[in-house]
């Protein structure tokens, strides 16, 4: 077939119901749904959605056409992110820019959201760790995992990022994000859901809190106290360059890094904590390796990164629970992809999760199996088979933070405590909306302590 014909040929539409289209199905499960269209209909189709038809791009081809030329320089993520960002009344965020401004922003932020972030603050993060669980991870108490989480991940960031910890936001913020992803990026939900009291209320708690950071981090600015840290760094780039981090971009940025974790990395480890309490012989091994690694005194960050299993069992969770089923961009300009022609201008769908759910690339893929990812098997490496944190110019900035907060949590979690679900049987109920993820009604009961908190020794690091 000449070139020129491949270019001709018609998408296919995915099969749905009628006036409904595949709302329904895409919101039930989108992993599911995608996989199943990327079977029926291969690694290109049309999906209808409230009405309104939208192109998908799926598989390892689309993950792998992310990271092309034609890719970064074919794809933007405005339109998506337009309302969000018009809601907040900023002039652009992180993730709705692109181009040489998206890469300015990622260099503002890149060090606040790398591993460096932590560095020589293990023996803290597990103290903040052993404080949480005291607060709500009771002995003999049933527990929200995902709520639980959310209070931990919160005050960890706070902690380590500015001092303190809004605790007392942790609802609004949750809210505050469920709605806005569900009506104004993924257009789930109509307009009209903004005008619920309930919402109203979270979101004037949230311009609270984004007023009161900006208060603060300007009182640093002027006694030359900015932290050094992610905010700090952001501070410190709206003054220097005010074009670049205005004024009133600041509540947005401040404030992004409690929504970024809530929604994402409590998903992610709650997840995780199902994984491994549902599948038979991985707690032991959790557990084994979560003691020896606290059986040390100090804990620096190569300890984190070498939990083999511990991140193997992460890894999975990301792999059958992934945060970024797809992701949304619109078309530059006309793209060629496998051989069809998108136009310019049409909003897409890219399906870069799909692998992880095949068996060409996953054997057993619905298996929670640790060890896919250990040196001898390595499943994830086959190329676009893995995209935890997305793909493109827009992959996931704290990434490497995120898996080193994980790896300390998981393994403090397991190394204090005796869990066990609640039921015993349970099955895992999953949320789509804002994100995928565990259900909030999700819950572990504490059945014990294995070992009691015991402080860490600071890490002692060369500068110092």
């Amino acid at each position: 077939m000449s070139a020129t014909a491949k270019k001709t040929k018609s998408i296919p539409a995915a099969s749905g119901i009628p006036f409904v289209g595949n709302t329904l199905e895409m919101a039930k499960d989108p992993a599911a749904f995608f996989v199943r269209c990327y079977r029926d209909y291969g690694p290109v189709y049309q999906v209808n959605v409230f009405g309104r038809k939208q192109y998908v791009i799926a598989g390892a081809e689309a993950a792998k056409f992310m990271s092309t030329r034609a890719g970064r320089e074919g794809l933007r993520s405005k339109e998506f992110w337009q309302d969000f960002i018009d809601h907040y009344g900023a002039s652009k965020s992180l993730t709705q820019v692109d181009g040489d401004v998206h890469r300015q922003m990622r260099q503002v932020m890149r060090r606040g959201f790398s591993r460096e972030a932590v560095v020589g603050r293990y023996h803290e993060l597990a103290d903040i760790a052993d404080r949480s669980i005291a607060d709500r991870w009771k002995i003999g108490d049933s527990v929200p995992v995902v709520e639980s989480f959310q209070y931990m991940i919160v005050q960890m960031i706070g902690e380590i990022m500015t001092g303190d910890a809004p605790l007392e936001y942790v609802k609004d913020i949750r809210t505050n994000i469920l709605f806005l992803l569900n009506v104004l990026v993924t257009r789930q939900r109509p307009k009209f859901f903004l005008k619920s009291p309930k919402f109203k209320k979270a979101s004037a708690r949230m311009d609270e809190l984004g007023r009161q950071m900006i208060i603060d981090f300007k009182a640093h600015a002027e006694k030359g106290t900015l932290p050094d840290n992610l905010l700090g760094d952001v501070m410190q780039a709206h003054i220097d360059h005010p074009d670049l981090i205005e004024e009133r971009d600041l509540a947005l940025i401040l404030t992004g890094p409690y929504v970024a974790g809530l929604d994402t990395v409590a998903n992610t480890i709650a997840a995780c904590t199902y994984g491994i309490l549902k599948t038979p012989g991985v707690l032991e091994k959790v557990q084994a390796e979560a003691d020896a690694l606290y059986a040390k005194d100090t804990v620096v960050e190569a300890d984190i990164r070498g939990l083999d299993y511990i991140q193997g069992c992460i890894k999975e969770a990301m792999r059958l629970w992934p945060i970024a089923v797809a992701q949304m961009r619109t078309t530059t300009k006309e793209i060629e992809f496998e051989g069809f022609t998108i136009p310019e201008g049409e909003m897409i769908f890219i399906g870069t999760s799909v692998p992880h759910f095949m068996e060409e690339y996953f054997p057993n893929p619905l298996q929670f199996d640790p060890e896919r990812y250990h040196e001898d098997r390595r499943e994830h490496m086959c190329p676009g088979a893995y995209s935890p944190f997305g793909r493109g110019p827009h992959t996931c900035l704290g990434q490497n933070l995120a898996e080193v907060l994980m790896g300390t949590i998981m393994s403090r979690l397991f190394h204090r405590l005796d869990l066990s679900l609640d039921p015993p049987g349970y099955v895992l109920k999953t949320k789509s909306a804002p994100t995928p993820g565990p259900a909030m009604s999700f819950e572990v009961k504490i059945t014990g302590e294995r070992r009691p908190a015991k402080a860490l020794i600071a890490e002692i690091l060369e500068d110092e």
